[in-house]
């Protein structure tokens, strides 16, 4: 059994991870995964008895609630709160050291001075020092919290007060910041989860029935009206109207939609009352899948961010260990051990403070999920960062044809013959034809024909006016007698009427307008080398190929020829393959990067791909890899800068130059220094 639950008061990304892990230790929990960025937690459990133990673990720990929605109003109160509680811890730290400095010589100052020290300390610190004693009673001792209780107890058994109740203040202040800024990240989201309807209004024999998104079934008729969301994907059976996709695609632009027209579920009716007749169960629709896709985004993480995790759970009792032989082993290489042991405890309390992991553990999952959020916000879905990453890192680039590349959509582009008479007898065989060609006639007059037998790999054989028509390749008209003249072209359909050659019917799939645009856009940002897979003839491909601007071709290949030219082109470096069909789902796993069209993409190419463009619009492409590089190198510098910043601190820190306070004040700056370049992911970019 599976689980999906809200969680609140986890307040630490590591203390999301030790959880985690918690959780992982559970006899019978398949999987566990917690989410600190959204708040959530998802269980894979064996059974019910195990679930139950599973939430025993997360209600012991510290103090997480699971909730079934977290009421934003709460939320809001309780940072008020806090907000007041800093504030005026904040006031008395300040009153103590004007009385400390300036009136050190007044009767009754030292007392004062003493209580402002003491409420400082308590008002924004008991939480902290009970949090850390009933840690210490679960057994778990190296978190932020007890780094921060060591440190401001070590402070106090000195006598530096005022430093003690600053260890206090600014880390209160730094996890009132780091929960305003996640939170910020998580809303820059939820716009998302808003894709889904609270309700759908199916139309049943015995009339209108409201019934949650979850029930809604292939075949249902659902009554759509103005305003409202469109439960699952499905096609118009009653009225037009506009529809807005703009969760959905990007696309700003209302979409007008009539009977017969296809239709997304999540899209918004903007217009008068439809009728739409569901296509898929909801549980098979788009926006189930998106919402599925951004919910479990975080499962696929990339390497930098596992390192951050295990690096963490072992930097901390490494630093804790070395504060200690720093406070108690330094003092042995001076002259006096007694007079400069103080001294020595105070260098270890700030190396300490300043070893704390926060900016690194924040930052660096919340710059793959703002990245991953901005993204999906353009119509890109990335499943998890590790699609991130590989796309940033992608130096070869291969595309099908048929959909990716084009349009996908036969037309007739020339006619050889008398026009008219050509294609009124080939519409009429190709009525009767399953094969994908047949859509270029379907909008054209055909006369009546009978006795229709499809001869795969060959073409259409019936009757129409009392003669054998033949309507297909050159192959199927040689068989049956008749002479073809040679055509130029892209695809084309021979037609023959009594045994005599009426003419041919050039079909073309166009290329897409901005595929060249989009091609040259790769390469502009490293990409290699651009290549197009596919089993389509040579001629035809090379023709696309030139117009795409693309630097190879690999034509009349089957699926199993595809998965071999994409491994030599792996020797390249990193392969991207785009593609929207269900034999291209092989090739978009076996790629490093595999890329779907969204728009016009088969079930089994989204769920095989890394990456999904929801119009399947190529500009969406190198927009796509430019989101990517831009969170790779965020995340690259939050790392740098933060380590680099650590370790410059904490050796001021071994040599005496920074105070406690100094160094709590660092280790915040630079966990909101990170967090928010984290939020640099999420700036505009333009498509091509």
């Amino acid at each position: 059994m599976t689980k999906r639950l809200r969680l609140k008061n986890l307040d630490c990304a590591n203390c999301a991870a030790e959880l985690e892990r918690r959780l992982g230790k559970v006899q019978g929990v398949r999987r566990a995964r917690v989410d600190f960025a959204r708040q959530s937690l998802f269980l894979d459990c064996e059974s019910e008895e195990t679930f139950s133990a599973a939430l025993q673990a997360v209600r012991g720990f510290e103090n997480v609630q699971i909730v079934e929605e977290t009421e934003r109003g709460e939320e809001k109160k309780h940072v008020r709160f806090e907000a007041c509680s800093i504030a005026f811890a904040a006031a008395c730290l300040l009153a103590g050291l004007v009385l400390e400095y300036a009136f050190a010589s007044a009767r009754g100052a030292a007392v004062a001075m003493y209580v402002l020290y003491g409420a400082a300390y308590l008002v924004v610190g008991w939480e902290i020092l009970w949090q850390t004693a009933k840690n210490i009673l679960h057994g778990r001792f190296l978190d932020e919290n007890f780094l921060m209780t060591l440190a401001s107890i070590g402070a106090i058994a000195l006598g530096q007060y005022a430093e003690a109740a600053e260890v206090m203040v600014l880390y209160s202040l730094g996890e009132l910041l780091q929960s305003l800024a996640v939170g910020a990240s998580r809303r820059s989201i939820a716009g998302l989860m808003d894709l889904k309807s609270e309700t759908a209004t199916v139309l049943t024999a015995q009339g209108q029935k409201t019934v949650p998104p979850e029930e809604v079934r292939a075949g249902d008729v659902l009554l759509v009206r103005a305003g409202e969301k469109i439960a699952a994907d499905g096609v118009v059976v009653r009225g037009s109207t506009s529809l807005d996709t703009k969760s959905l695609t990007g696309e700003a632009l209302l979409r007008e939609v009539g009977e017969g027209d296809a239709v997304l579920g999540g899209s918004i009716n903007a217009g008068a009352v439809v009728e739409v007749r569901a296509e898929k169960d909801y549980a098979d629709s788009t926006v189930a899948k998106i919402l599925d896709l951004v919910e479990n985004s975080a499962a696929n993480k990339a390497k930098s961010e596992k390192f951050i995790t295990k690096f963490a759970r072992i930097y901390t009792p490494v630093v804790v260990a070395l504060a200690v032989c720093v406070a108690f082993l330094g003092p042995l290489f001076t002259a006096d051990y007694a007079a400069n042991l103080g001294a020595w405890v105070q260098r270890a309390l700030v190396f300490l403070v300043i070893s704390c992991p926060c900016a690194l553990v924040i930052s660096v999952p919340l710059s793959y999920f703002s990245g991953i959020g901005f993204a999906a916000k353009q119509g890109i879905l990335v499943k998890g960062s590790t699609g991130l990453d590989a796309l940033a890192a992608v130096r070869v680039a291969a595309f099908d044809k048929t959909g990716t590349l084009t349009y996908g959509k036969f037309t007739v582009a020339a006619v050889y013959g008398d026009r008219e008479r050509v294609l009124s007898v080939a519409a009429a065989a190709e009525r009767n034809s399953s094969h994908p060609l047949a859509e270029a006639f379907a909008d054209l007059p055909a006369c009546a024909a009978e006795n229709a037998r499809e001869i795969a790999g060959r073409g259409i054989v019936c009757t129409v006016g009392g003669e054998e028509a033949l309507v297909g390749n050159a192959r199927l008209l040689a068989e049956h007698g008749v002479a073809v003249r040679e055509c130029a072209g892209g695809t084309l359909v021979y037609v023959a009427l009594g045994g005599k050659y009426l003419g041919c019917v050039v079909i073309e799939d166009k290329c897409k307008e901005n595929a060249a645009q989009a091609i040259a856009a790769l390469r502009a940002q490293g990409v290699q080398g651009c290549y197009m897979l596919t089993g389509d003839n040579r001629p035809r491909a090379e023709a696309i190929a030139q117009e795409a601007g693309l630097d190879g071709v690999y034509a009349d290949l089957l699926p199993a020829d595809k998965l071999d030219v994409a491994k030599r082109l792996r020797e390249q470096g990193m392969l991207m393959y785009a593609g929207d069909g269900i034999n291209d789902a092989p090739l978009l796993m076996e790629a490093d990067v595999g890329v779907s069209m969204g728009g016009v993409g088969s079930d089994a190419a989204i769920e095989a791909s890394d990456v999904v463009l929801m119009t399947g619009d190529l500009s969406l492409l190198p927009l796509a890899r430019r989101i990517a590089r831009r969170t790779r190198a965020v995340v690259l510098q939050n790392i740098v800068f933060s380590v680099a910043v650590k370790v410059a601190v904490m050796a001021l820190g071994l040599c005496g130059l920074i105070p406690l306070g100094l160094a709590v004040f660092a280790d915040v700056g630079v966990m909101m220094l990170a967090v928010l370049n984290s939020f640099r992911t999420r700036l505009p970019l333009r498509k091509v």
